[in-house]
């Protein structure tokens, strides 16, 4: 293949596509497979359907008169050397961002301040692994100014290869947790993976931008180029005001009030803040960006409902984002009963145990009102009086309609897999 002549068609289609259920017309259909389907046999049905091009790596299938096909030694390469290709091309300013908990609350808050300034795309969703980042890069365009790029990994060496596809100008990791701790072999394998964005950054002489009191992070990073995110930054001064029942934070003289609880959060919104501030955006243009972040998608999100308000966050869960939410679920100013509902959290290896005990003995720690433990792994916990355990979903809906939690205050977090917020339905 040459990638060149690719580009050259990449230029002239609507963007590309791996899926062909979502194919639109002049767009390049790229035939990934995986262990359960051969992206292949669909480059032909593309070029019916209006693709420009198909991108193939098994022979066989290739049919030229048919229409333009590009053979190559493997699909999802070709995919990621061409977003290289492209994003070298335009040369636009990209930040990365990668961690343990927070990424993408991260990353829309940064988008949402940047935005206030520059023509920005971000990584949509969580697009955020070896296929996403390529994606994601592919969707830039010349009339770009700033990119985003979200990395996520469950796994060593994950975060080095999409670094080394994205190439980033400006790097940020929101903390290091327990996060994945089956793929990266615990805690310092955490710390070792997600860093590996640290050292693509230094190899390069980039920038990162720093939390100051996270002790790792200044340590990994003080030969770098950085920007410390805290109390002041480039000769302003930023206070956090409250987190109860919002995080409200007070830049020079300008009040800014955000939708998000917690003070995990308060870092998230502070990274935002400093990376703003670094870009050269104003106070209000920054006070603009923060308050119009609504958190969605099952994220930190607040669902009002006629028996409950609830907080849904039920995207994903570990037991570092299970501690901090619980935390600040408990901190909030309500004469409400406060009630959560706990989902399995996924990928802990032998330690799942262990953490779904610390969880659950944290929840009964913070006497709330109802606990309701949910999923094979706190199905074996040890539970302590008045927590209602629940193997499965199902169990779940029964126990609630047992249960009166009307007029409660409600958490719902749990892995993704879990599918928690199935359970709005009966609320």
């Amino acid at each position: 293949m040459n990638l060149e002549q690719l580009y050259q068609a990449f230029l002239k289609s609507d963007g590309v596509c791996t899926d062909t259920r979502k194919l639109e017309p002049n767009q390049i259909f790229f035939a990934l497979s995986g262990p359960n389907f051969n992206g292949n046999k669909f480059a032909a049905p593309a070029l019916h359907d209006g693709a420009l091009a198909v991108v193939i790596d098994q022979a066989e299938y290739e049919h030229p008169v048919e229409g333009t096909y590009f053979l190559v030694d493997d699909c999802l390469k070709a995919l990621q050397e061409l977003a290289t290709y492209h994003r070298r091309q335009l040369g636009l300013p990209i930040l990365s961002l990668t961690g343990s908990n927070g990424k993408t609350t991260t990353k829309e808050l940064i988008a949402a301040v940047l935005s206030q300034k520059f023509n920005l795309k971000a990584t949509r969703g969580n697009y955020n692994n070896h296929i996403g980042v390529p994606l994601t890069l592919l969707s830039f365009t010349s009339e770009n100014d700033f990119g985003i790029v979200e990395m996520g990994a469950n796994h060593q060496g994950e975060i080095a290869e999409l670094s080394a596809i994205a190439e980033p100008d400006y790097g940020f990791i929101t903390n290091f947790g327990k996060a994945h701790l089956e793929g990266f072999g615990g805690i310092e394998g955490v710390i070792k993976g997600k860093s590996e964005l640290y050292r693509n950054i230094a190899a390069r002489d980039k920038m990162v931008f720093v939390n100051q009191d996270d002790a790792k992070q200044m340590e990994l990073t003080q030969e770098m180029k950085r920007l410390l995110i805290g109390p002041e930054m480039e000769g302003n001064s930023l206070e956090l005001l409250g987190t109860n029942p919002r995080v409200i934070f007070k830049l020079n003289n300008t009040e800014i009030q955000s939708h998000l609880i917690g003070e995990h959060n308060a870092k998230n919104i502070r990274a935002a803040i400093g990376i703003g501030l670094h870009f050269g955006l104003s106070e209000e243009q920054i006070k603009k960006g923060v308050e119009s972040y609504n958190p969605e998608n099952n994220r930190s999100q607040w669902i009002s409902k006629p028996r409950n308000k609830i907080l849904l966050d039920a995207y994903n869960a570990n037991p570092s984002s299970m501690e901090a939410t619980l935390t600040s679920f408990k901190d909030l100013d309500s004469e409400a009963a406060k009630t959560v509902i706990l989902g399995d959290m996924f990928e802990l290896g032998e330690t799942a145990a262990s953490e779904h005990q610390a969880i659950a003995d944290l929840a009964d720690s913070l006497n709330f009102d109802r606990v309701f433990l949910v999923g094979a792994n706190f199905y074996a916990v040890n539970a302590h009086d008045g927590q209602i355990k629940c193997s499965e979903y199902e169990d779940l809906v029964v126990a609630l309609q047992q249960k009166d939690v009307e007029g409660h205050l409600l958490l719902i977090k749990g892995s993704r897999g879990m599918a928690l917020e199935r359970i709005l339905d009966i609320l």
